[in-house]
């Protein structure tokens, strides 16, 4: 299930936290749309080029769990692979402490692609991100 096909490392910074000094909760919500970003432009994509193609990737569901909590100074690794079910693609997401490999929050994001503004079976996504029905 694990089967990452993208990383990325990510370090905490100062204002991200929160007065008990962890990682205020919402911030994760950037590491995770950060990575999906990285990933797409490691894919050879933008999202510019995306809306020059009238594909716009939209999150309709996300589910996060909070293992365990990450502090100043501390450098994440942010991993993901990707499944299709349906127009859904869903990103299995897992962000661990880069220094003790302990997992600190475990998401599945659930995004959908509008072409042209209609809702897409996703192909032409799936496509551009040059995915095979294995990933």
């Amino acid at each position: 299930m694990n089967d990452y096909i993208f990383s990325l490392e990510i370090a905490v910074r100062d204002y991200e936290l929160d007065s008990e000094g962890i990682v205020n909760n919402a911030n994760y919500l950037h590491y995770l749309e950060h990575t999906r970003h990285a990933f797409v432009m490691s894919r050879g994509y933008s999202f510019g080029a995306m809306s020059a193609d009238g594909i716009v990737p939209v999150v309709n569901r996300l589910e996060v769990d909070y293992k365990s909590a990450l502090r100043s100074g501390d450098v994440m690794l942010s991993r993901l692979w990707v499944e299709r079910r349906g127009v859904r693609y869903l990103f299995h997401q897992d962000i661990y402490n880069k220094e003790s490999g302990q997992l600190v929050v475990r998401a599945v994001v659930s995004i959908v692609a509008l072409v042209d503004g209609q809702l897409s079976r996703g192909a032409e996504l799936w496509e551009k991100l040059g995915l095979d029905d294995e990933q």
